[in-house]
């Protein structure tokens, strides 16, 4: 059975064998090995819905992600607050439409929100490994101790010299971090986090279902 057509494609580029993940093409393993303490992953299939609205209004209330926190009020999906007003949802792949209206049908008709999916246009990169903060605090100034930006902190800063949005979201009690930033950068980003992770033997992983 032939393998189906990739319709989209990070601007990171994939290594070694690929394969076709809810239409995008994704990288299978790691450059090396797999099981690495320090793991780079592009994250870019996952659903990417830009939010905004009222910070006392109906979405927010659905929402339940007060600015500079991230959280999962909404089933399967990952509610980051980076900015006032402001919130991002990530999910699995190819759910924007059922999570536009899955928000909008819970948000009374007179109430001014906008939900806009930008999957295609944001870089997204998932950091995860004790050693993280190591490799992030030499790519930005940010107190990244657990007492400062513990799991769950969400916030807008500079990354390798590019505006990001950085999200600590621990996986299985593991550090972990993810970073989005405009589409343009997304392959020199990547290569920042790599070159500075080099002396923690960080290591680029696949992407794997359902990602988030």
């Amino acid at each position: 059975m032939a393998r189906p057509a990739a319709v989209a494609r990070s601007p990171i580029p994939a290594f070694g064998s690929t394969d076709v993940v809810a239409g995008w093409e994704v990288s299978q393993t790691s450059r090396t090995s797999q099981g690495a303490t320090l793991e780079l992953i592009d994250c870019m299939p996952l659903t990417k819905v830009l939010v905004r609205g009222a910070a006392s209004g109906a979405v927010a209330d659905l929402l339940k992600t007060p600015f500079g926190r991230a959280s999962r009020t909404l089933s399967g999906v990952l509610t980051t607050a980076c900015r006032p007003e402001e919130w991002t949802l990530y999910a699995v792949p190819g759910s924007a439409p059922r999570l536009i209206d899955k928000v909008t049908k819970r948000v009374p008709a007179g109430e001014l929100v906008t939900l806009l999916d930008i999957t295609h246009g944001r870089t997204l990169v998932r950091l995860t490994g004790s050693r993280g903060p190591d490799v992030l605090c030499k790519l930005c100034g940010i107190d990244l101790s657990d007492a400062v930006t513990p799991t769950g902190a969400a916030l807008r800063t500079s990354v390798a010299r590019l505006t990001v949005e950085l999200v600590r979201d621990d996986r299985n009690g593991v550090c972990s971090y993810l970073m989005s930033c405009d589409r343009s950068y997304g392959d020199y980003f990547f290569g920042a986090l790599l070159d500075a992770g080099t002396e923690f033997a960080i290591e680029p992983q696949g992407f794997v279902l359902p990602g988030i």
